[in-house]
């Protein structure tokens, strides 16, 4: 692979994380260039000029759903994958949506990254799971459906959920329920 033509982005707030990721992809001959926050990604893509973006959603200050179409708008070749340990429906279908390529969770190995850029769609058939989504599982999806409704609002959000705001927030806290 030619680093002129293969050159990705990865912006995680974790410096560890990205710095095993950047090893990975040089040794996959790819041009590397590495970002903790949005606003950084933003001022390297517009120099750096990624063919791939590999990005993650919760980051301080502004979240990677905000940033992924202002990515794409001044990197418009670039694939974008998003990869984030807080995953949810919603925002995979919002990160789709915007004009992500794919959306895994963490961990994912370089190949399963790879694969995620080059996945068309219909190009691999999704295994349907044998159990149901649990209860836990379901609500979570529904607070981040109306979290996403409300911007992001604490607030506005359990209001609309008819719960106090601290009860709210313990809740934002956890990781992601498992299925």
């Amino acid at each position: 692979m030619n680093d002129a033509v293969n050159r990705i982005l990865l912006v995680d707030d974790d410096p560890a994380f990205t710095a095993v990721m950047e090893r990975g992809f040089r040794r996959r001959g790819f041009g590397t260039r590495t970002c903790g926050s949005a606003g950084e990604a933003l001022a390297a893509c517009e120099e750096f000029q990624p063919s791939h973006i590999l990005l993650d959603l919760h980051m301080p200050g502004t979240s990677g759903l905000v940033v992924l179409p202002q990515l794409l708008a001044r990197a418009p070749a670039a694939k974008l994958v998003v990869l984030t340990g807080y995953s949810s429906i919603v925002t995979a279908v919002e990160a789709t949506k915007a004009g992500a390529t794919n959306y895994l969770c963490k961990p994912a190995t370089i190949d399963e990254i790879l694969a995620a850029f080059s996945d068309q769609p219909g190009e691999r058939e999704a295994p349907v799971p044998g159990d149901p989504i649990s209860v836990d599982r379901l609500e979570w999806e529904h607070i981040q459906r109306v979290l996403q409704d409300n911007e992001g609002n604490i607030s506005a959000t359990a209001r609309a959920l008819g719960m106090h705001r601290r009860t709210l927030q313990r809740k934002l806290q956890k990781r992601p329920v498992r299925r």
